[in-house]
């Protein structure tokens, strides 16, 4: 069996770098066209684009905040357009800490922009391109939760925690209403993956080396290791899966 992505449209949020660069270019590797999305570094969103092309693959950036309701109809629609018809996959990667705030400092402010980021943005995107997936009786989305969902996060990492959390219930929600569909709905849920900006900014070299100290397998996860995950979940090999949830921890935390 193999990983035929021919002509199917993805759509990847916050693609520009990291793990979202990888799964851009994990899927176009496959055959599917990519809109690629940033919010800021438009540059890098045009590496990842070009990158695609040398690949001999079909790809668009469009800069648009996800948060925003009105931003995302626009993403849509300029994938859309771009590529040629509505967008068979989905991936939610887009989501951020923001800051490491304790619960006795968090502000209305604060609490705001990581439950956007991160759980506003799932529902929203996955809303918009549901109609287009309806109609093709065929569709898969793919969020990003978080090993912090399961463990509360780290320090000052809670309402984070709690945002990815919901980002699992709400998949395993809006799986049984879509299954009739055609459509899988589907979560990733990285532990420590290096390579990212995420834990360049708020990960010490201390904290680094203890958290790999404590993984059976004893090294970070790569970008590639998710994108292999999403890779499988937005192929047929998943026809059969459907409101899951695959660790990519390296065994730091099993269920």
């Amino acid at each position: 069996m193999n990983i035929n992505l021919t002509g199917k449209i993805a759509l990847v949020t916050g693609s520009n770098a990291g793990i979202g660069r990888a799964i851009a270019l994990a899927l176009a590797s496959n055959g599917a066209k990519v809109g690629v999305n940033c919010l800021n570094n438009v540059a890098q969103g045009q590496e990842v684009v070009a990158e695609i092309q040398a690949l001999g693959g079909e790809a668009v950036l469009v800069q648009a905040d996800v948060t925003n309701v009105e931003q995302i109809d626009r993403l849509v629609n300029e994938v859309e357009q771009a590529l040629g018809g509505t967008i068979d996959i989905l991936v939610n990667n887009a989501g951020h800490l923001v800051q490491r705030v304790p619960n006795v400092d968090m502000s209305e402010e604060m609490y705001d922009r990581i439950m956007d980021v991160n759980l506003k943005s799932t529902v929203f995107v996955s809303k918009r391109v549901l109609a287009g997936m309806k109609e093709k009786g065929y569709g898969r989305i793919i969020n990003m939760t978080s090993v912090a969902a399961h463990n509360g996060g780290g320090p000052g990492g809670s309402v984070y925690a709690a945002s990815k959390a919901a980002v699992l219930t709400f998949s395993k929600g809006l799986a049984k209403e879509v299954a009739a569909s055609g459509i899988t709905v589907n979560n990733v849920s990285p532990g420590f993956i290096g390579n990212t900006m995420f834990h360049a900014t708020f990960t010490t070299d201390a904290a680094r080396q203890a958290t790999i100290n404590g993984i059976p397998l004893q090294r970070e996860g790569t970008p590639d290791d998710v994108a292999g995950a999403v890779l499988y979940l937005a192929s047929n090999l998943a026809a059969y899966v459907t409101g899951e949830t695959i660790e990519i921890n390296g065994g730091m935390m099993m269920r």
